[in-house]
This record gives structure tokens, sequence and C-alpha cells, in this order.
């Protein structure tokens, strides 16, 4: 007995020394933010870097959520980064998405209190502004937000070309044009970022498609890569500075984006200048190492294997340990400037009534007026109105997927139209209703996942009587046709019913047009959509057309604005509307081929390698369309207004180039309404060594409000690199010598003046690294 005490004595004087020297080392540890992280990396152990560029793990979504889960922190929050307490680095959160902050509504640990968030105008909607000063202020009332729940980074914006208007997150995106989505996720970013949070601009890069996003090999020139699809995150990264970058799914001309040096170190580090760090897609990429030697600095969602791989990878030399403090490194620069360490107190409360309205007023400034015969618009105050078509009584907000968001209410036009004082029709509003709670009443309910492998389809269009249309013909002042689309991620869009409108809302239209123009009275369709469709076979039909995109919670309210003439429309369109789907240059290669042959079983069904060439080239958009000479329905750049007005006075700084050059036009408003106008600058260039679109946008700005008879002149400035292109042979940014034409338009064929300038010699504006060769020759278009 007297040895046992003897000997637990021992054990417990022992325990009391390891616990006081673990406690001595704990507090003369450096410290984050104390020490320099030089000295942090220093002292962590090889396990804490491998855990640290490693996410915290992953838990499969429930009902409300999105990609992950991260219960210790924000409930529905896409993921967290490990914390290493005893060098005073604490995990931070990264949240979805690009067009609101998507975490769990309700949390089972406060009962009664809800955690919603503003549903914004998705990314196309905000596009078609052509208004940067507007969309930074989304984003600062975005970011506030994104705070006050306590996440760090916002998973977007998301900022892929509209190479296909079958692209099933096209509303994620900006554009067609690398310009435009450039300068409107750097605003957006910059907002945002005011607040102290950051972003992560995604995804990067080539990522044009959902169909077998995480096994597609992207084949695409280095002129397309440079000139297209990477010019607006370089736009981004350059004016902006995001805390992230996010790696794609996809491969691209061979490797995965995040194992691939040429992409995340040569050109973003390099030759942009990119200050943060990148991260993964979830699940992205297959090895984990490939990763680390790339400068994929953060692995989402994380796993233990992979900081396991990483382990390995350094003992046995495969991987230096040098590469991996460098992505540490990457990491603990931005954690310092999170709100995580910084410690901030978030409310969980933010203005949500405010920021409603933020989103509102920028829906409306977004809108755009497709067609409007004989005035059809604005409408007369108090008309009786019948709204046609589902989507007039469910208003779809913005798309789904990642893309989704939590809100805590939808504005539909029916009620927006009626809060603007207008009588809509109660016969019709209850009808509708009716058959569409009776619809969703029938579905079943489904997990995030369940939904997500099989989504629920939307519901079938209510079946009109004739004689109730005449009826309603006969009663009401107008009709209004709503036709909705929805996408997201996951899957691509369809030609059938889909871009093409449906059977029966061809139908719809032709008889509610047929019946109301009958009685000389208009018919108004408005367009719910996220991405583009055929208007071709029913357009003549309306007496006007709003485009109003996927507008956000308070999208009744922006539609009724815009209706009524409270806003005059100032929105052009930022992608093309083509006259037929097999217009459109990518038609015959979008998605890609399948190897059914090499599929596998992955954790999201089956896995089938594919392969896409992007054999368009740099003809994508308005680029293909004007140098074809193929008319589209409606135009990029396009859009009406309640008043016109003229272009004058365009004046060139010089009419001999000499590094930079600046060009003024007026712009007079000559209607009898305020209004704004959206002015592009395109240019068209000499073609000498290589081919060149008829004209490509190089600038644009709106005006302010201008009342009846005020002017306003614009003043638009050109450097060298706006008149350079790509040169594969050099990896070069050549201008060539000869004849430039400033073209100034209301849109890409609206040119309203033009003027021209020379430049006497061939100047080589920028040399870069040879970096992303195909690996196959690619049959591209070459220009006409």
């Amino acid at each position: 007995m007297i040895l046992f005490k003897r000997l637990q004595y021992t054990l417990l004087s022992a325990g009391l020394l390891v616990a006081a020297v673990s406690a001595s080392a704990q507090s003369t540890a450096p410290q984050l933010g104390k020490a320099p992280i030089s000295e942090i990396i220093k002292a962590m152990t090889l396990e804490e870097k491998a855990q640290l560029v490693v996410g915290a793990g992953f838990t499969m979504p429930g009902a409300g959520t999105a990609i992950g889960q991260t219960q210790d922190r924000v409930p529905g929050a896409a993921g967290t980064s490990h914390a290493i307490a005893r060098l005073g680095i604490p995990s931070f959160v990264m949240s979805d998405g690009p067009a609101g902050v998507r975490i769990d509504s309700t949390r089972k640990d406060k009962p009664g209190k809800t955690f919603y968030a503003t549903a914004w105008p998705v990314a196309t909607l905000l596009a078609s502004s052509w208004d940067t000063t507007l969309v930074k202020s989304v984003g600062v009332a975005f970011g506030q937000e994104v705070k006050e729940y306590g996440i760090d980074i916002i998973l977007g914006p998301g900022m892929n070309i509209h190479r296909n208007p079958l692209g099933g997150r096209n509303f994620e995106y900006y554009s067609e044009d690398p310009l435009v989505t450039g300068s409107m996720a750097a605003a957006i970013v910059n907002g945002i970022q005011t607040n102290g949070v950051g972003t992560s601009i995604k995804h990067f890069a080539a990522n044009n498609q959902e169909t077998d996003r995480n096994t597609v090999n992207t084949i695409v020139s280095e002129r397309a890569l440079r000139e297209i699809y990477l010019k607006g995150f370089e736009i981004a990264v350059k004016k902006s500075q995001p805390w992230t970058v996010m790696s794609s799914y996809n491969l691209l001309n061979g490797p995965y984006t995040s194992e691939n040096p040429d992409l995340l170190t040569t050109i973003l580090r390099k030759e942009w200048g990119f200050k943060g760090f990148v991260m993964t897609d979830w699940f992205g990429g297959k090895d984990a190492v490939a990763q680390m030697k790339a400068g994929n600095n953060l692995l989402m969602p994380g796993s233990k294997p992979q900081s396991k791989a990483i382990v390995d990878a350094v003992k046995s030399g495969q991987l230096s340990e040098k590469q991996l403090d460098e992505n540490v490194t990457g990491i603990l620069k931005i954690i310092l400037r999170s709100p995580s360490f910084k410690g901030y107190k978030y409310s969980d409360q933010p203005d949500l009534k405010k920021n409603a309205q933020i989103s509102r007023s920028a829906a409306a400034q977004g809108m755009v007026l497709l067609k409007n015969e004989a005035q059809a618009l604005p409408l007369a105050k108090g008309n009786h109105v019948a709204v046609f078509g589902n989507y007039g009584y469910k208003l779809i907000a913005g798309g789904t997927g990642s893309g989704d968001v939590n809100k805590a209410y939808k504005v539909t036009l029916a009620q927006g139209l009626t809060n603007a004082g207008f009588d809509v029709d109660k016969d019709m509003a209850d009808s509708y209703t009716a058959f569409l709670d009776n619809y969703t009443a029938k579905q079943p309910k489904k997990s995030f996942i369940q939904e997500y492998m099989n989504p629920t389809p939307p519901a079938p269009e209510f079946a009109l009587k004739k004689d109730a249309v005449e009826g309603k013909a006969a009663s009401t002042d107008l009709a209004i046709i709503v036709i909705g689309r929805n996408a997201g991620e996951g899957r691509d869009r369809k030609v059938a019913d889909d871009y093409e409108l449906t059977g029966a809302e061809q139908d719809m239209i032709k008889t509610v047009a047929g019946t109301y123009h009958a009685r000389h009275k208009k018919v108004i369709v408005v367009l719910n959509i996220g991405g583009v469709i055929n208007v071709m076979p029913w357009r003549d039909n309306a007496d006007a057309i709003l485009l109003a995109w996927q507008p956000g919670l308070e999208g009744g309210n922006a539609m009724a604005d815009v209706l009524s003439g409270k806003v005059n429309p100032s929105g052009k369109l930022a992608t093309t509307f083509p006259a037929a789907y097999a217009d459109v240059p990518s038609s015959k290669t979008f998605p890609g081929k399948e190897f059914l042959d090499k599929a596998t079983n992955g954790m999201m069904g089956k896995s089938i390698p594919a392969e896409v060439t992007y054999e368009e080239g740099i003809y994508v958009g308005y680029r293909y369309f004007t140098t074809y000479n193929v008319k589209p329905a409606y135009e990029f750049g396009y859009g009406l207004s309640y008043t016109n007005f003229g272009y004058g006075n365009l004046k060139l700084s010089t009419n001999n180039f000499a590094g930079k050059l600046t060009a003024t036009v007026t712009i007079t408003n000559k209607g009898k309404v305020a209004g704004k106008e959206a002015v592009q600058l395109y240019l068209s260039a000499p073609v000498n060594k290589l081919d060149k679109p008829a004209e490509e946008l190089k600038a644009f700005a709106k005006t302010r409000l201008l009342q009846p008879g005020q002017s306003q002149t614009l003043t638009f400035t050109l450097v060298s690199a706006d008149l350079a292109s790509f040169d594969t042979a050099s990896s070069s940014w050549i201008a060539d010598a000869g004849k430039y034409t400033v073209r100034i338009g209301a849109s890409s064929l609206n040119i309203k003046q033009s003027a021209s300038f020379n430049l006497a010699k061939t100047k080589v504006v920028e040399k870069d690294d040879k970096a992303l060769t195909p690996q196959v020759s690619i049959n591209e278009l070459k220009g006409k």
C-alpha cells in the first residue's frame, strides 16, 4: 500500500510538472498579431501547418442548408478553417453566396428567433444596370450583413463568362463581356470589403457549364483565355484585391485548375499581383499535394486524409516545406484582417429592412425594357390589371443551389402592383394561387441532397379557359403575362421547354394577346428569368416586354416601380439575346462530349470524364454577332427608356495615339421625363497579324438622372492596353499600327457617334509568361 501511494504521488507530481511545462510553453509561444508571421510559422509543427491549409470538414447538409454546415460557429455556413489556439490563430467562417448570405434561417438553440438574409438581385441584373457605383453600394450593404452574421468570407461574386445561354449558373455571373464582368465584380468586392470582411471571386477559371463540372477538361486557346475567360478576373484582382480566389472544379488544358501552377501562381500572383489566398471549390481537385505545389492555399471543405497526405509528402521530400509555408503565410495574412481574429462582436441583427429597400432600388435600376410599342408603358395610375402566368403569383427571386438565399419573404408581381395602387383582378389571382398551393402541397418534402439529385419540377402552367380570358378582357384594362425560368448549381438548362417556351406558355400568350388585342387593349410581358430565352416566336404578340431578370426578395415592388413609371428603366443587356439558339457560336460544342466507357461511381452519382473545346475562340457573344453580321433578337448593350437621349459633340484628345487618349461625348435628355443612359465605348482595331472582332467594348459609363433638356458630358480614357490583342506566338499583348475607330453607342449595334485616331508604330504593350498551353490543336474561328 505504501509503495502504491508513493507511485501515485510520483505520477501526480509528474503530471503537474508536464501541465506546468505545457502552460509555460503556451504562454511563451508566439501569438498571431503580436509576433511576425515568420515566427508563427517557425513555431508551428508540420501537422499544424497541414491542418491549417485544410478546412475543418464537412457535414452533409439537411433541410435549409447549402453545401456544408458549421454548427460550432454559424449554422448553415459553408465551412470553417481550423483554429490553432496555442498560437492565437482562430478559425474563420466562409458562407455562400453570390446573391446573399446563405445560412440557416432558424436554430435549435434559439427557438423563436430567425436569421434571414437579404436576397439581392442576381449578378446578371446588377450588370444590366451598367452602374458600378450602384453595384458598390449593394456590396456595402451586403458586406454589413456578412459581418453582422459572424461570417469572415462570403463565397462570391461569381464571374464566369456567359459563353452559352444554357449555362445553369449564368444568373450568378455578370456578362458575356470581360470588361463588364471584371468591373462589376470589382465594384461589389470593393463594397463588401469596406466592412472588413472578405470575398472569394469564383470560379477560376473557364468554368462555363455545370454539366460534368467536376470532370470536364476545358480545351481553350491561350488567346481566348487571356482576352475573354481570364480578363475579367484580372480586372477584378487589380481593381479590388479580393481576399480570396476560388479555383474551379474543371480541368483546364489538362490539369485541374486547383492543381495548376500556371494558373494560380504564374498568372494570378506573378503577373497580376494577387495578394490574397486561393481556396478550392468544395471537394475540388483530386491531389492535395499537387494543389499545395500549385499555390492553392486552402482545401475545402477539408478532410483528415488530405492533411495526412501533405504531412507524408513533406516527410518524403515530395513537397517542400517552403512551399507549404508559403501557403500557410497566405492564409495567416488574411486571418489577421478577419473579424474572427479581431474579436468582432457580431449582432446577428443586420438591418434587413434597410437592405430590402437597397435591393429593391438596385433591382429596378437593372431591369431592361426590351419593347414598348405605342407607349404601352408606363401604366396609367389605377388601371384594373389581369395578371396571367404562374410567376405573376410566385416570384423567382434568385437561382438555386449555393446561389440561393434563405429569405423572410418574396414580393410577387401581383403584390407589387397592388402595393403600387393598381387594381389586380381578384378572381384571376385566387385561381392561380389555389392552383399553385395545391401543386406545392402534393410535392413530397425533400432533404437538400434529395432536392439536389432530383429537383422538384416547376408547376405546369395553369390551364386558362378561353371564356375566362374573354371575361377578363372585357372587365380589365390590360393584361400582364409573366414568364418565369429558374436554374442553378449542378445542371445546365435545355433548349426544349426552357430556352424555348413550353407549348402551354405559347398558347397562353397567343390566347391572352389575341383576346385583349381584339378589344384594342394592351398586353405586357414580364420576364422573371435567370438566363436568356427565345423571344422570337412570341414577341410580336406583346405591346411591351420588361426583362426583370431574378430581382431579389423585393422583386414584385421593383417591377411595379418600373411598370408604373416611378422608376424610368435604364438597364441594358450585358448578354446577347440571339434570334435562335443555333446562332450561338458555342451551340455546336456545348456542353462537350463524355467518355462513358471511363465512368466511375462518385459521391454524387456517376462521374463521367468529359471534354469541351472552345472552337469559337475569342468570338463570344457580341464579338461573334457583330463580326459575322448575325442579327440577334436583342443585341448586347440594348435597352429602352421612357425618354430618349441625344448623343453629340464626340471629341478625341488627339488624332495620334501616344500612350493615352481621352474621348468626351455629351448626352442630352431629349424626352419628357427624367432618365439615365448607359453609354458604351467600342473600339474597332486595324487587322494586321492578328484577326480582330469588328468591335470590342473598352469603356462604359452611366449618366446621372437627367431631367428633360439636361445634358452631361462623359469622359472616357483609353490606354495602350485597350488597343492590344494577345499574340500567342510571342506571349505578348500587341497593339497593331494603323487606324482605330472609337464608336460611342447606345448598344453594340446602335452606334451614335464615331471618330478615329492613328497608332504610328506597332507596339508591344505587355510580355507575359508562356502558360496554359492547350495539349491539342483547336480549330478556332478566325474572324472575317
